[in-house]
């Protein structure tokens, strides 16, 4: 990397999560129009806007948008039903997913209110599917008359719909097909950029087939490529890095970015040989830095002539403004070398609501785009600006927004050299949308304008299709407006840099920071960015110089329940603000010492980095939420009662308590269980497994440092002896205990075999034999990667994790096949190492009887990956059963038994699940809400997850504990567990033992 180049990413990095009105304050003044260019960009804008709504009645998109908006039950039911249908390959699940997206809404409210004849004879087709598979009490003639047909022709008639919207947003199935429709007499005048639409490669497989699919495009484009003197003026190619490869990431970045420069130099040279363009597509911003380091190490390659290279940029993004300098760089010396120009392809942006809710997720200290569409907007300008005036770049404005176009035309006008000719820049739209904007200005202006045109069959795109609508239809979106009568032309021309000027910049109010999510109730952890290359490092260095302390001495286990009883009486009398400070004070240093803590798990616990940083952030969680629950339930009750009475209910602590945690969760449920028998008053004398004491220590010196006493945390260490001792003790007022089926039976016994103890609680949180359902509307690509890291995370040595997946046998075989091709991309070893996925099982026992049990089911193996050399590793396995009875118990590690079940036996499915006795988690992919009512009916499990993995419960959003076999509740990090560590208590006064009822005495007789 030259000088200048390495400069260029230094204002990229400050300004990654910098906070927006920063980021604003340098991009506004490039963003504001003088009152002469705002009345000319206005006039211009406004003749667009003309031709634009001259347009709308052609406009399929224009009329459904305004037809069924997205915040509609008809909108919302439309876009599910495009999502899901043409993956279905059942008639049985087809037929009930159409009914239960069809059957509520109310279309015929929208009958014959478009202009758009398509929109009008949908309308009528969604109004007499709705009188077929709506609810009984509407049926009609017409059902009677059309059901001689039956479902099928619903079916079909549906099926021929949703392949009809397919068509509107994909240029053509094949490539083939996408020529021939781009270059027919509705795109006069427009180029095209085929995007092959690898949305991302779950598989090696996967990136392999996109590469080919992209060879071939780009050798069938260059066949048809046009006469044009300029690559500019011929079709192109756009490409996803993360389709060509199955581990674009951060922490594989090693391996990953040399193999991507590898394919990406091979398009490029096929794009030169064959003289079209080749533009790399933005995506994350957490791969930008990657992006960057493989976009400027292909560009560097010597194609004498070609300059048809380029790269896309989000404006949404903090950084586009700093890529954008970054790109002028390159170019420089690109034009330098070879005399050629350096393509931008500036965009809003498409991952916005993803981008949001991760780094909420991740805890982060600021987003890395903007949260408001007024401030993309502004940086869009910005961008554009730098772009039109570095003669280096070849601009490409994609936009549908009139305001923006009127901006760049009004710009370009008064650029002087730099932009004489008006092929020296383009604009671009997406296939389907925006038809009207640029037409005139491509036909009669000379314009250029290139359409963004996908790729690819009709089932697999049908995904793409709804994510389409929903970013460039959201309700702040200019095509979403412009659909809406009640937004007028001054409203859709609002100057976005005055709108951002009145607000000073600042952020969405409803979308708050990371740390501000839970409100004024408590401060969310804080993450640190592992997906920065910069940060990962740093963390992987610190682990690597961590050396794991000695672990701590075995303590006599009466002597510290002595003092823990001695300490309780002063402890209970403490303000519950005052343990509850306590508490946020721990939070506060777990966080400053979250390195350390990360390093001590992954040496001690053998987790990887991305494992012990969340199992931190659930500690820190655990503290302020009992804190704040503390504060929030532990308060006098007055209750209702006749006249001269008082009535008041208190809650108080019980006294000591065992807090017996697992090895698998060793800080987060260790400090869990203890913070709220803690600050519910009582004291504490807390046993970590005997395989991660060192933690457990390390923790119980911040407690003592956040102004909890040594004596009301006490801490033993031992094996099953000392557990045993511990809750067998007389003076222990209540256990809490993750672990074992068989171990929490065990002291269930114990507590209850001397006959002169209290009668006291146990808190039992314990395994379970979790299963995941798949009905045939799932996405695969999102099942794959959700039982990834449902069964195979942190090694399977979860509670919640994945233990049985049960796929409908219409999809089993396309799933399995992907799962195992994704299993292959696991990297297996040293769980210090940032690239590692699976590490060691958590001791040579556990080693021991996994892989005892996984020989024995050798012959039933449908997938395992190969045994490491060395360490403890057991290699992820799946193992093929025939019915979920067939699995009699959890193997805690990761080996996943799969069993399939026709369509049609849902409800059969859940019960033969039921039946194992436990009940703690559960998993469902369904794009049917019917079908996710119904197992939420069905399931007796303590937890249920629709179309997401079941791992990571969330403190204080999602409470975890089972049912049955799995726990005996209340839900950790829920607001009721803090009840289970304390007792009730009531005050009744007579307060007319005195003589006379003052309160009936102070009532007036207004009789």
């Amino acid at each position: 990397m030259t000088d200048s180049l390495a400069a260029a990413r230094t204002p990229m990095r400050d300004l990654y999560r910098a906070p927006e009105p920063d980021v604003l304050a340098g991009l506004l003044p490039a963003a504001t129009l003088d009152a002469a260019a705002r009345t000319a960009v206005e006039h211009r804008a406004l003749g667009l806007l003309a031709e634009l709504r001259a347009a709308q009645a052609a406009g399929w998109v224009n009329r459904f948008l305004h037809q069924y908006r997205l915040n509609t039950a008809e909108g919302v039911a439309l876009l599910s039903l495009a999502e899901a249908f043409l993956r279905v390959p059942d008639a049985a699940t087809a037929d009930l997913l159409i009914r239960d997206k069809l059957g509520t809404p109310d279309w015929s409210d929208h009958l014959g209110d478009s202009d758009s004849a398509l929109v009008n004879s949908a309308t009528w087709g969604l109004v007499i599917t709705r009188a077929l598979v709506g609810e009984e009490g509407r049926a009609s003639v017409l059902k009677r008359l059309i059901a001689r047909a039956g479902e099928p022709f619903v079916r079909q008639g549906v099926g021929a719909a949703m392949r009809l919207m397919g068509q509107v947003f994909v240029m053509g199935r094949t490539i083939t097909e996408a020529l021939a429709r781009a270059d027919d007499k509705d795109n006069r005048g427009f180029t095209a950029s085929f995007d092959m639409l690898g949305e991302a490669a779950r598989t090696a497989d996967d990136g392999q087939r996109y590469f080919a699919s992209y060879t071939d495009a780009i050798a069938a484009v260059g066949r048809k490529a046009s006469t044009s003197k300029d690559v500019f003026g011929r079709h192109s190619i756009s490409v996803k890095l993360s389709a060509l490869h199955p581990r674009y990431e951060t922490a594989h970045a090693a391996t990953c970015v040399p193999e991507l420069i590898t394919m990406l130099h091979k398009l490029a040279d096929a794009a030169a040989a064959a003289g079209i363009g080749l533009t790399v597509d933005a995506e994350e911003q957490d791969r930008l830095d990657m992006s960057l380091d493989i976009i400027a190490a292909v560009a560097r390659a010597p194609r004498p002539g070609w300059g048809g290279f380029g790269m896309a940029v989000q404006a949404y993004g903090k950084r586009a403004r700093a890529v954008i300098a970054w790109a002028g760089e390159l170019a420089g010396e690109l034009a330098g070398e070879t005399g050629v120009q350096f393509t931008v392809r500036l965009v809003k942006g498409a991952y916005w609501d993803s981008e949001i809710k991760r780094t909420q997720e991740q805890g982060l200290a600021d987003y890395p785009l903007f949260t408001r569409k007024a401030a993309t907007d502004v940086s869009y300008l910005a961008c554009a600006a730098d772009m039109l005036a570095d003669a280096r770049l070849y601009p490409a404005f994609a936009t549908h927004n009139a305001l923006t176009v009127a901006t760049i035309l009004e710009w370009a006008s008064q650029s002087g050299p730099n932009r004489t000719k008006r092929s020296d820049f383009e604009f671009q739209r997406l296939h389907g949308m925006g038809e009207g904007l640029f037409e005139g200005l491509v036909q009669d202006g000379g314009w250029r304008c290139r359409t963004y045109a996908p790729v690819g069959g009709h089932r697999d795109l049908l995904a793409y299709l709804v994510r389409r609508l929903l970013e460039n239809g959201a309700n702040s979106s200019f095509v979403h407006q412009l659909a809406d009568e009640n937004v007028s032309d001054a409203d859709l021309l609002a100057d976005p840099a005055v709108r951002i000027a009145k607000v000073g910049g600042a952020p969405h109010p409803s979308i708050p920071l990371p740390a501000a999510l839970y409100g004024d109730s408590r401060i969310n952890s804080a993450g640190i960015d592992l997906g920065d290359a910069r940060v990962l490092a740093a963390a992987t260095a610190h682990v690597a110089a961590f050396t794991l302390p000695a672990a701590p001495k075995t303590a006599d286990v009466a002597a510290i329940i002595s003092a823990a009883r001695a300490a309780f009486p002063g402890w209970a009398r403490q303000p519950v603000s005052a343990r509850a400070a306590a508490l946020d004070r721990l939070a506060d240093l777990l966080e400053r010492d979250r390195l350390d803590l990360m390093a001590c798990l992954v040496h001690e616990a053998k987790k990887n980095l991305p494992d012990a940083l969340a199992e931190v952030r659930e500690a820190v969680d655990f503290c302020r939420y009992y804190a704040s629950e503390a504060r929030r339930i532990i308060v006098p009750t007055l209750l209702p009662g006749p006249t001269g009475e008082r009535n008041e209910l208190f809650l108080a602590p019980r006294g000591v308590f065992s807090c017996i945690a697992p090895w698998n969760f060793p800080l987060a449920i260790f400090l869990g269980q203890a913070a709220a028998a803690l600050v519910a008053g009582n004291t504490v004398v807390a046993k970590p497994a005997p395989q991660t004491p060192v933690i457990a220590a390390m923790a119980q010196r911040l407690a003592r440092e956040a102004g909890i006493p040594a004596d009301v945390f006490g801490l033993v260490t031992g094996g099953g002896e000392i557990g045993d001792a511990l809750v067998r003790s007389p003076h222990i007022m209540g256990v809490a205990f993750t672990g074992s089926t068989a171990t929490a039976r065990r002291i269930a016994r114990a507590l209850l075999d001397d006959d002169t103890r209290p009668l006291v609680p146990l808190i039992a949180e314990t395994g379970g034999i979790n299963a995941m359902i798949v009905d045939s509307t799932a996405l695969t690509e999102q099942v794959v990667a959700d039982v990834i890291t449902s069964a195979f995370r942190s090694a399977g040595q979860r509670c919640s994790a994945l233990r049985l997946l049960l796929v409908q046998d219409d999809v089993a075989d396309r799933t399995i096949a992907m799962l195992k091709g994704a299993m292959d991309c696991l990297v297996l070893g040293d769980p210090a190492d940032p690239a590692t996925d699976v590490g060691p099982v958590i001791d040579a026992a556990a080693y021991d009887r996994l892989e005892t049990y996984r020989q024995s089911q050798k012959a039933r193996w449908l997938h395992a990956l190969p045994a490491p050399a060395t360490g403890e590793i057991i290699p992820p396995t799946i193992i093929q059963i025939d019915s979920p009875a067939d699995l009699k118990a959890e193997w805690f590690g990761p080996v996943l038994h799969v069993a399939t079940w026709p369509a049609g036996k849902l409800a059969e499915t859940v019960a033969a699940v039921n039946a194992s006795g436990f009940g703690l988690t559960m998993g469902l992919h369904s794009r049917i809400a019917s079908v996710a009512a119904e197992v939420t009916g069905l399931a007796e499990v303590g937890n249920l997850y629709v179309n997401r993995s079941m791992i990571g419960a969330v403190v204080g959003s999602q409470p975890f504990g089972g049912e049955g076999l799995s726990g005996t509740g209340f839900k950790a990090g829920g607001p009721h567990y803090l009840l289970r560590f304390l007792t009730e208590r009531t005050v009744s006064t007579d307060t007319t033992s005195a003589g006379g009822n003052a309160t009936l005495l102070s009532i007036e007789d207004v009789g």
